[in-house]
């Protein structure tokens, strides 16, 4: 047991939860002061919290219900997800949950009417909100945790289901607009709020992945040696190659697996093309590369 507490102690990173703090605050800043003042509502637990707090006694406030539904949330899926994926989760959910109640009823920020910010532009409240608390997230997701305990349920659950992650957490934001629109007799503020919730996908994909994803190429040719030579000279990087056969030919082949940037596509294309024009090139993208360190 001391072993395995020994172990935690030493995954646990104070790097992480500095960014973590950061994420908390940053996703309560989206939520309380672009989002919450207009009656729009973030996605997953997140949004159901808004709408609890909403129609119930103003002392279960937006704080209160992040805790009561997030927390029990990922210490059920604590055995799938890992301690450290826990313990980061729930404190990022407290940080948010705190500074959710700073800005609302301690710090001198009047949000109770409209945003401070956009005033009551629904588009605009939508737009940043979604993309403010998209940063939260992402940092969230990128620093070991997770904001929402929906995603964990989704994690759990999806496969049961036969559906994937995505698609889980997609019905339930869907079910939990259209309860909104029944709930507020309004069906303007659950489409502006889906328009939020694009808006934080988005930012989502670009903190965790990279606004400027690296391109991984797969060459096959019969001249491996030179155009290998030729990108690692260039690039200053280095290559990968599989030995192969043409499935049509029956002549043996070599498929080079090389990274570069967007911007290195259109000098790669020619270098390849001038030693081998018959080479067959395929791009696609790809979210992090991950380099060894070297000693």
């Amino acid at each position: 047991m001391q072993n395995k507490l020994t172990n935690l102690v030493k995954e646990l990173k104070w790097q992480n939860f500095i960014m973590l703090f950061i994420a908390g605050i940053i996703n309560a800043f989206g939520v309380t002061v672009f989002l919450a003042p207009v009656k729009l509502y973030d996605s997953g637990i997140s949004g159901t919290s808004m709408l609890l707090s909403s129609v119930t006694p103003e002392i279960l406030t937006l704080s209160v219900f992040l805790l009561m539904l997030n927390v029990p949330l990922f210490l059920f899926g604590l055995k799938r997800q890992g301690a450290v994926f826990t313990i980061y989760s729930i404190f990022t959910v407290a940080v948010y949950s705190v500074w959710a109640w700073l800005i609302t009823d301690v710090l001198p920020i009047d949000v109770s009417i409209a945003s401070p910010l956009a005033e009551n532009d629904l588009l605009l409240c939508a737009l940043f909100g979604g993309l403010i608390s998209g940063v939260g997230s992402g940092l969230t997701i990128r620093f070991g945790g997770a904001i929402d305990g929906i995603e964990v349920m989704a994690v759990i659950f999806a496969k049961k289901l036969g559906i994937t992650v995505g698609t889980f957490v997609m019905i339930y934001n869907v079910l939990l607009y259209v309860i909104c629109g029944f709930a507020t007799h309004s069906w303007i503020l659950p489409l502006y709020s889906i328009v939020a919730y694009g808006a934080a996908l988005k930012t989502v994909d670009f903190i965790v992945e990279g606004i400027d994803r690296e391109k991984a190429v797969m060459i096959i040719t019969e001249k491996a040696d030179e155009i290998s030579a030729a990108l690692m000279e260039t690039f200053e990087s280095g290559t990968t190659m599989l030995s192969a056969k043409g499935g049509y030919s029956g002549n043996d082949k070599t498929v080079i697996y090389f990274v570069v940037n967007r911007f290195q596509i259109s000098r790669m294309r020619n270098i390849i093309h001038g030693i081998d024009p018959r080479a067959y090139v395929t791009i696609n993208e790809v979210a992090d590369v991950f380099k060894a360190e070297t000693k």
